[in-house]
């Protein structure tokens, strides 16, 4: 029976292995994009197909001049389209076929537009658009990243109260072409949240020779304040290389300020009004201050309390009123009685007894 059944399966085998091989072997290879003719005129239509890239990403197809050497501004984008992978990472669109800005030699190119960065390119020619030949330092211009990109630094005490964040980001590249590459300029750009990046242009000093890599870094500044996500991307001759999320910490320092700022000036305009209506405000009427007393006068006042007399302490036009008075009539200005100015103990006694004589006494 077994006999029987592996010459059932016989003539199945060979077109069930290459069919299982084929679907296998794109697991490792790069991606790649084909068209289904090599040669269309403008106003027709081609089908692109793709396989080896990371399922479920977005890539964009586009009609280029010049194998894209000036990136995309030698494409058609205006006739340009979106496809999405399967499960396995390939693809297949319609594509119309339209003249790009540059003169062919021209490719199809697909690239994503979300994740790592990834692109592939296939030969096509646009029946009746110009051909002209590429400009010399076609090989000059193949940068390609081959690592991870990193942004170095930190922030510090002047970024805690909201100075502009900086950092590097390092990037590895290597050189592709046939000829050394002599101080490229790159493009930095820094995006936040929906809105689209914003784009500077920096040179950098040195020669990234032929089948080689080098490490380029560039700096990366944000605005004072900045605050939150940011996505800082990277392109070389108009192709995007690299994009490097970064987490920016609040500036809690400025939080802190205009915390003691909204606490300390109300308080101390408060304490200049006050002081303000203490020297403006007039005086009570009928108050007056009692003159400072020394510190021989509180001990005098000490022992006249212990002695039983009283401190005069009354303002001075009283005790002025009371000299202009005649001596011996005990009468107010106003004729009303005063009563006399001494304690009781030391009053003159009403009645005058006298004391018995001792005993052997004359």
């Amino acid at each position: 029976m077994l006999a029987a059944l592996a010459l059932a399966l016989l003539p199945v085998l060979p077109s069930v292995l290459p069919a299982a091989a084929a679907h296998a072997a794109p697991a490792g290879d790069p991606p790649s994009a084909a068209v289904s003719r090599k040669e269309a005129g403008a106003g027709g239509s081609i089908t692109v197909t793709g396989r080896g890239w990371r399922p479920h990403t977005l890539l964009t197809l586009l009609i280029c001049g010049q194998n894209m050497i000036g990136g995309t501004n030698s494409c058609a984008n205006g006739d340009g389209r979106a496809v999405t992978t399967d499960d396995r990472g390939a693809f297949s669109r319609p594509l119309p076929v339209a003249e790009p800005p540059k003169p062919c030699p021209c490719v199809v190119h697909v690239a994503t537009v979300t994740g790592p960065a990834a692109a592939a390119d296939a030969a096509f020619k646009v029946a009746g658009h110009p051909v002209a030949p590429l400009p010399q330092d076609v090989s000059a211009g193949r940068l390609a990243v081959l690592a991870q990109p990193r942004l170095i630094g930190s922030g510090g005490l002047l970024t805690w109260f909201g100075a502009p964040p900086q950092r590097e980001l390092a990037v590895t590249v290597g050189n592709l072409g046939s000829t050394p590459t002599k101080d490229p300029i790159f493009q930095v750009g820094t995006s936040h949240g929906v809105f689209a990046p914003k784009w500077e242009d920096q040179q950098w000093r040195g020669t990234v020779p032929a089948g080689r890599r080098t490490e380029v870094r560039l700096p990366v500044e944000l605005a004072a304040g900045a605050h939150g996500d940011y996505l800082v991307s990277l392109k070389y001759g108009g192709r995007l290389l690299v994009e490097q999320p970064w987490e920016v910490g609040r500036p809690w320092g400025v939080t802190l300020f205009w915390v003691l700022l909204c606490v300390v000036v109300p308080t101390v305009v408060f304490r200049i009004g006050m002081a303000v209506v203490d020297r403006v405000r007039p005086p009570r009427p009928g108050a007056a201050a009692r003159p400072g007393r020394t510190g021989g006068d509180r001990h005098g006042d000490r022992n006249d309390g212990r002695h039983g007399d009283r401190h005069d302490d009354r303002p001075k036009g009283r005790q002025k009123d009371r000299h202009d008075r005649e001596p011996g009539t005990g009468a107010a200005p106003d004729g009303t009685a005063a009563l006399p100015w001494f304690t009781p103990d030391t009053a003159p006694s009403t009645t005058a007894t006298e004391r018995p004589p001792s005993k052997g006494s004359a």
